[in-house]
């Protein structure tokens, strides 16, 4: 039966995967495709793209300058090395739940430095999981020289969130990017806060009341593997081109939850997020209830690679290529809308 035209955009798209799945280049692609083309066969407006990857790079050169100051490390065992709290995970859930308040209410930031501000906004992120001040006990002297080392890469953020918030949403989607996983040969449901199940119940109501989720299947062995592929020494503030060292690769994406997520469900094709949420009784008393969202999920099978071209300029792109992603893209996003 022929798919059939999608003419109801989507608000919101959680982009998940395992890292180098091709999350980054499936936005690549999207990003490229005529308005028409997103709207009819992807139920896409023009996309608007918020991602937790550039806040992990931040935070790996945060402790590369505390480094040459003498400092700690802060966020990490080292600069190959997971996470000195792996409850980090819901501090860029917290960052994005902040760009995406901003994003809805058109705000932008003025700042007389982004890295400032950025450290300000990491400390504030991490107060809300139960993380102390990341920059609490640097010298300020010290903080000074790292935001200065830092402001160029900063500032080009913070003016791209201001851009994006000051277009306005009109007939656009988010996408909200990241990879999420557990350790090698680990059991299910994940212990916290590894794993998407933490991560959903750390998103705002606002990202859930509106999402949906493309998930792009790989297994973890192909997951290492392209990650290996797509590495290059100078990459590591790139979307497409970052390698995640092997520690980390099993440590905290040996597997995910996803599947098991699905399964759990009490809707088919979606993923359960429950936790209690505060509301007001018939009496005026403030009280707590639970809240369920089902969010839909459309899943697209990159088992057998069909993206890594895109991170080749576009020219050398043939056309069995392109067909291969669009067709596999298509029918993700029509079971996702279906849901």
């Amino acid at each position: 039966m022929a798919l059939e035209v999608l003419m109801e955009l989507l608000d919101t798209v959680l982009l998940l995967a395992l890292p180098a799945s091709g999350k980054s280049e499936v936005r690549k692609y999207l990003d490229g495709l005529p308005a028409a083309a997103c709207r009819e066969e992807f139920g896409l407006g023009q996309t608007v793209q918020l991602d937790d990857y550039p806040y992990v790079h931040f935070m790996h050169r945060i402790d590369d300058e505390l480094r040459k100051h003498g400092c700690g490390y802060v966020f990490y065992k080292g600069p190959e090395r997971p996470f000195l709290d792996s409850f980090e995970w819901g501090t860029l859930i917290e960052m994005l739940n902040e760009d995406y308040a901003d994003l809805r209410a058109g705000r932008t930031v003025a700042a007389p430095s982004a890295a400032q501000l950025l450290f300000d906004r990491l400390d504030a992120a991490r107060a809300k999981v139960g993380l102390p001040e990341a920059l609490g006990d640097v010298p300020y002297r010290v903080r000074c020289r790292v935001a200065d080392a830092m402001e160029e890469e900063c500032r080009k953020e913070l003016d791209y969130r201001n851009r994006i918030c000051s277009e306005g949403l009109a007939g656009k989607t988010i996408i909200m990017e990241a990879a999420r996983g557990g350790p090698n040969g680990a059991t299910f449901p994940l212990t916290p806060p590894h794993g998407y199940a933490y991560s959903f119940s750390r998103f705002s109501d606002a990202v859930l009341d509106r999402a949906s989720i493309l998930y792009i299947w790989v297994s973890p062995e192909e997951s290492r593997r392209k990650n290996q592929e797509r590495g290059r020494p100078d990459g590591q503030s790139s979307i497409l081109h970052h390698c995640v060292p092997l520690e980390v690769m099993l440590g905290e994406y040996g597997c995910d939850d996803m599947d098991w997520l699905v399964a759990q469900s009490s809707r088919p094709d979606t993923v359960k997020v429950e936790r209690p949420v505060e509301a007001l009784n018939d009496a005026g008393e403030r009280v707590y209830k639970m809240k369920t969202w089902n969010l839909p999920i459309g899943r697209f099978d990159n088992r057998v690679d069909k993206t890594s071209f895109i991170r080749n300029p576009r020219d050398q792109w043939t056309q069995e290529q392109i067909r291969g992603v669009h067709e596999g893209l298509k029918t993700a996003f029509v079971a996702l809308r279906r849901t």
